[in-house]
C-alpha cells in the first residue's frame, strides 16, 4: 500500500517520472554589501581600457554566477543597505560610528553592480531606516512560511542567528572562494549555541565592525563560556554573583544594560515596513542582450563567455550549427518576402507558434519574439525577426491567413497572451488545440511551470501532455473548458472596465483627509509622533508605553498584525484607530491611487489579467489591478464601487451564485438535511442554528445565525474549535459543541470528510466533480502542522475547486450567447459572481438568460440558485426579482 502512495505522490510528466515535486524550492538571499566589500578587498584593483576600477562588480559577478551554478535556485533576491542612518542609531547614536566610508574606488562600482543585477532579472530590495540584514530576515521568515529551503549568502556572521531548520548560511571565510555552510547542528557543533543564543552572544562580546560595545574586557572565548554555561544573556547577568571578587563579576555588574542594549543592536528586524512578495523573486531567464552589453563594458571576457554559454543553453529558440562553422547559429527570417517563400512550401495542417512578448504600457501586449514550426513537413524551427513595426506589420500580414484558419491547428505555451499579443496587431487567432501551460498546470497545479519550454521541445512536450491529461482523465476538462476559457479570458480582458475618475479624485481628497485626522488622533493618543507603519515602532508605543497586553512574540519583538491588534481593540482605543487607519491607507494606495495608474487614459479603461494558471484550486485570480480582492466589507470598500461603470446608455448586470459552496458541498456529501434545507427554500444558515442549538426555526435568534453560519463556512474549510472560538469570540468548549452538535446532525458531511481524508491518504490527491486534480504531498507527514492543513485542503478542495468548475462552464456558455447577440459584454469575473455590461433596455431579458444558463449549467442534486441585480455602477445595484 505504501508503494501505491508514494506513486501517485510523484509529479508524472508524459514518460518522465520526477519527485521534484517532493522536494522544497530553494531561495537564495544574498547580502548585497557584504559580497560586495568582500570582493573589492579580495580582488586586485582591476580596470577596464577607459579607466574605470571593476574589481569589486567582477568578483562579485564570480560568486554570484558560481552560486546560481552550484545552488540551482528557484528564488533569489540580493539586498542592499540604503543610507547611513537605521532605527538602530535611535537606541545607540555611536552604532557603526567606526565605520570607515565606503572608499572612493568602490562608490561608483555599487550602482554598475545593481544595473548589471537588474539585467539579470534578480530582484534586488532596499528599505530606508533599515539594513540589508533587516531585509534578508524578512525575506527569510517570508520563504520559510511558504515552505522554501532557503539559503543566505553573507560574509556576515550576525546572520547565523537566522539559521533554521528551513535556513542555512552560506558565510565566506577567506576572500570570495571559500565559504562555509552552517545549519543547526553546524552552529551547535561550532559553538555549541542556538541560532537566538548567537543574539546573546553578541551582547556580551559585542562587534567591532558594527561598533557594539558588548561588556568591555569579553571576548569571544569569555562569552561562549558563559553562554555555553548559562544559555543566556539574561541568565549571565543574574549570576554575576558567581563571579564575586573576581574582574569578571564586576564587569557583568557595571555594564549589564550595555550588554542589553548590545544585544537589541545585534537582533535582525524581520517585520519591515517594505511589500516583499517571494513570488517577485523568482528566477527568470536574463536580458542577455543588456548583461552582454553590459560586460562587453566592463570587459569580462570570462564572463562573458559563461553567459554566451548560459544563453545557448536555455535560450527559447533552436541554434543549429552553421555550414563550416563549429559554433551554433539561429535560422531567422528578417523580411516579409522571405517569410511568404517560406510559407508557400508549407502545406502541413499543424502549427507550432512560439510567442514572447512584453507590456509598453498600462494596457496591451506587443510582440517580442516569433517563432514557428510546422512538424508535418519539414519540422524546422524558424525565428522571424524585424528592423522596425513595419517590417513586423508586413510579417504578420503575411502570417494572418494561418493563424487565422482554424483548420491548420496550433500549439502554444499560454494561448491566452497568444490570442492577446495577436489581437493588438489585428490578427485573431483560431484553431489552438494544445496550450503547454494550461497542460502543465492541470497535471500539476502546485507546480503549474512544468518542465522549461523552448520551441524545440514545445511539439513533445505536448503530445507528452496530453498523453497524460488523456490517462488521467482531464482530457475533456482541459479541451472543453480551460482552453476556450482562455479565449473567454482574452475578451473580457480587453474589454475593461469603465472608470469615474471624479469618483475616484473625490475619494481619494476624502481618505486623505480622514487618514490625516487619523494619524494626528494615534500621535495624540500616543503621547508623541512616530513612524505608524514601523511594526518595530509601533509596537514600542503599544506594548512598552501603553503597557497593553503583549501579544504574539516574534524573534524580533512583538507582532502588530491586524489579528494581534484586533484582539487589542478594547483595551485601549489607539487600537482602534491604528486599525482605522491601515483600513483607509490600503484602500487609498492600493485602490485609489492604484487604479489611477493602470487606467488607460483615452479610454479610461482598467484591464485586469486574469490568471488561469496560478491558484491550486481552479480558481481564476486578478492582477493589475485585482479586482477581486476590494475589501468590501468596509463601506469605504464598497463606496470605491461607485468608480466603475457601464458604457454610456448601458446597467451593469450582476449574477452572483448563492451560497455555491454549500450547494456543492450537499451533492458531494449527499447530506440529507442539507439537501433538505435547500429543496425547502430554507435560509441555511437559520436551518443550521435549528439544527446545532435545537431550536425552532422561527426562534433561531440573530445571533444564533451568525454563530451558524460561522459554522457553515467553516466546516468546509476545516475549522478548529480553537479557530471557531477566535471567529465568535466565544470559549474552545463552545466551539467544540458547535461543531460536535453539527457533526450529530449532519452525518453526511461527518462521512464525507472521514471519506475524503482517506482517499486522500491513499492516492495522495483528491479531484472535483469535473475531475480536476491536486497533488498533497504532505497528506502523510510526520509534522502535525502539515499533515493537517493536507486534511483541510482535502475537504476543502472538492467543494472550492468544483464551484470554480462550474462557473467556469457558466462562463463559456454566456460568452457563446453574447457573440451571437453582440450588445452586451462580460467584463468581470469575481469567484462565484459574474459582471455584465447591457443595454439599459435589454438588462431584463438578458438577466432572464443569465439566471437559465447559470442555475442549469451543471446538475446538482440541488438546485443552483443565482442572486441578479442591475444598476448604474457596480455600488448602487438592485435586486432583479423574475
Amino acid at each position: 500500500m505504501q508503494e501505491i502512495i508514494l506513486a501517485h505522490r510523484i509529479c508524472l510528466m508524459g514518460n518522465n517520472i520526477t519527485e521534484v515535486s517532493l522536494l522544497p524550492e530553494k531561495f537564495v538571499l544574498i547580502d548585497g554589501n557584504s559580497l560586495l566589500y568582500r570582493a573589492f578587498y579580495a580582488i586586485p584593483m582591476l580596470s577596464n581600457s577607459k579607466g574605470f576600477i571593476t574589481n569589486a562588480v567582477y568578483g562579485f559577478c564570480n560568486m554570484l554566477l558560481k552560486i546560481l551554478n552550484e545552488e540551482k535556485p528557484d528564488y533569489v533576491a540580493v539586498a542592499f543597505d540604503k543610507g547611513k542612518r537605521v532605527f538602530r542609531h535611535r537606541d545607540y547614536e555611536q552604532y557603526k560610528a567606526t565605520r570607515k566610508p565606503m572608499p572612493d574606488e568602490l562608490r561608483p562600482q555599487l550602482p554598475v553592480l545593481k544595473e548589471l543585477l537588474c539585467a539579470m532579472k534578480i530582484a534586488l530590495f532596499e528599505c530606508e531606516d533599515y539594513e540589508a540584514d533587516d531585509i534578508i530576515g524578512a525575506l527569510s521568515l517570508k520563504g520559510e512560511g511558504e515552505n522554501l529551503q532557503v539559503l543566505i549568502v553573507t560574509g556576515d556572521r550576525d546572520a547565523l542567528q537566522l539559521v533554521s531548520a528551513y535556513t542555512n548560511v552560506l558565510l565566506t571565510r577567506k576572500g570570495i572562494t571559500e565559504m562555509d555552510r552552517y545549519n543547526e547542528a553546524v552552529l551547535q557543533e561550532k559553538y555549541g549555541l542556538t541560532p537566538e543564543q548567537m543574539i546573546d552572544l553578541k551582547g556580551l562580546m559585542g562587534d567591532s565592525s558594527d561598533n557594539i560595545p558588548g561588556i568591555p574586557g569579553v571576548g569571544e572565548k569569555t562569552a561562549l563560556k558563559l553562554m555555553q554555561d548559562y544559555g543566556s544573556l539574561e541568565n549571565v547577568l543574574a549570576h554575576a554573583q558567581d563571579f564575586a571578587g573576581k574582574k569578571l563579576g564586576g564587569l557583568l555588574v557595571e555594564y549589564a544594560d550595555l550588554a542589553r542594549l548590545s544585544r537589541k543592536l545585534a537582533v535582525i528586524e524581520r517585520t519591515l515596513p517594505l511589500e516583499l512578495n517571494v513570488a517577485d523573486c523568482r528566477t527568470e531567464e536574463p536580458d542577455y542582450e543588456k548583461v552582454l552589453e553590459l560586460l562587453k563594458e566592463l570587459e569580462f571576457k570570462g564572463i562573458i563567455q559563461t553567459i554566451l554559454e548560459k544563453r545557448i543553453a536555455s535560450a527559447p529558440r533552436l541554434f543549429v550549427p552553421e555550414a563550416g562553422a563549429g559554433q551554433p547559429a539561429e535560422r531567422r527570417i528578417d523580411n516579409a518576402r522571405d517569410l511568404e517563400n517560406y510559407l508557400q512550401a508549407q502545406k502541413g495542417t499543424e502549427m507550432v507558434l512560439w510567442l514572447t512578448t512584453h507590456r509598453p504600457g498600462v494596457s496591451g501586449l506587443a510582440i517580442k519574439e516569433i517563432g514557428l514550426q510546422f512538424p508535418e513537413e519539414t519540422g524546422e524551427p524558424l525565428f522571424l525577426s524585424w528592423a522596425d513595426e513595419q517590417v513586423l506589420r508586413e510579417m504578420l500580414d503575411r502570417l494572418k491567413p494561418w493563424l487565422e484558419d482554424e483548420k491548420i491547428k496550433k500549439t502554444v505555451h499560454d494561448a491566452k497572451t497568444a490570442i492577446l499579443a495577436c489581437q493588438a496587431h489585428h490578427v485573431h487567432i483560431q484553431g489552438i488545440e494544445k496550450d503547454t501551460l494550461l497542460m502543465a498546470y492541470l497535471l500539476n497545479p502546485s507546480r503549474p511551470q512544468g518542465e522549461p519550454v523552448t520551441l524545440r521541445n514545445l511539439p513533445v512536450l505536448a503530445a507528452e501532455y496530453a498523453q497524460s491529461l488523456r490517462k488521467q482523465g482531464m482530457w475533456e476538462l482541459y479541451y472543453d473548458l480551460e482552453l476556450p476559457l482562455s479565449g473567454v479570458l482574452a475578451e473580457m480582458e480587453t474589454a475593461g472596465v469603465l472608470l469615474d475618475q471624479a469618483v475616484l479624485q473625490e475619494m481619494g481628497e476624502e481618505l486623505d483627509a480622514r487618514i490625516a485626522v487619523l494619524v494626528q488622533e494615534v500621535y495624540r493618543q500616543a503621547g508623541e509622533t512616530f513612524n505608524i507603519n514601523s511594526p518595530k515602532q509601533l509596537g514600542e508605543i503599544l506594548f512598552g508605553k501603553l503597557g497593553l497586553a503583549k501579544g504574539k512574540k516574534t524573534k524580533t519583538g512583538y507582532s502588530t498584525s491586524a489579528e494581534v491588534l484586533e484582539a487589542l481593540a478594547l483595551e485601549h482605543e489607539i487600537v482602534a484607530a491604528i486599525l482605522h487607519y491601515r483600513q483607509l491607507a490600503k484602500i487609498k494606495t492600493t485602490y485609489i491611487d492604484g487604479l489611477g495608474a493602470l487606467m488607460d487614459p483615452q479610454t479610461r479603461k482598467v484591464h485586469t489579467s486574469f490568471n488561469q494558471t496560478v491558484t491550486a484550486t481552479g480558481r481564476l485570480s486578478s492582477t493589475e489591478p485585482n479586482l477581486q480582492n476590494i475589501p468590501i466589507r468596509l463601506e469605504e470598500g464598497r463606496r470605491l464601487r461607485r468608480a466603475f461603470l457601464p458604457s454610456p446608455g448601458h446597467l451593469l448586470l450582476t449574477a452572483d451564485y448563492s451560497q455555491i459552496e454549500l450547494r456543492v458541498l450537499a451533492h458531494i456529501a449527499q447530506d440529507e438535511v442539507l439537501m433538505e434545507a435547500f429543496h425547502l427554500g430554507q435560509d441555511i444558515h437559520t436551518r443550521t442554528a435549528s439544527e446545532v442549538f435545537g431550536a425552532p426555526m422561527d426562534k433561531v435568534t440573530k445571533e444564533m445565525r451568525r454563530a451558524a453560519k460561522a459554522v457553515n463556512f467553516g466546516i468546509v474549510y476545516g475549522i478548529s474549535d480553537f479557530g471557531l472560538s477566535q471567529d465568535l469570540g466565544i470559549s474552545r468548549a463552545e466551539a467544540k459543541e458547535y461543531i460536535d452538535n453539527y457533526f450529530r446532525r449532519y452525518h453526511g458531511v461527518r462521512f464525507y470528510i472521514e471519506r475524503i481524508i482517506a482517499e486522500a491518504r491513499q492516492q495522495g490527491y483528491v479531484t472535483t466533480l469535473l475531475n480536476r486534480r491536486r497533488y498533497l504531498p504532505d497528506i502523510l507527514s510526520r509534522n502535525f502542522n502539515l499533515r493537517s492543513f493536507a486534511e483541510r485542503t482535502a475537504m476543502n478542495t472538492p467543494i472550492q475547486g468544483s464551484a470554480a468548475d462550474i462557473i467556469k462552464l457558466a462562463m463559456l456558455r454566456m460568452q457563446e450567447v453574447l457573440k451571437q447577440e453582440q450588445r452586451s459584454v462580460m467584463i468581470l469575473q469575481v469567484h462565484d459572481e459574474l459582471i455584465f455590461d447591457v443595454p439599459a433596455a435589454e438588462v431584463m431579458d438578458l438577466a432572464r438568460t443569465v439566471n437559465e444558463i447559470m442555475s442549469g449549467v451543471y446538475p446538482l442534486c440541488v438546485s443552483l440558485q443565482v442572486d441578479l441585480q442591475k444598476g448604474p455602477n457596480w455600488y448602487e445595484l438592485e435586486k432583479i426579482i423574475l
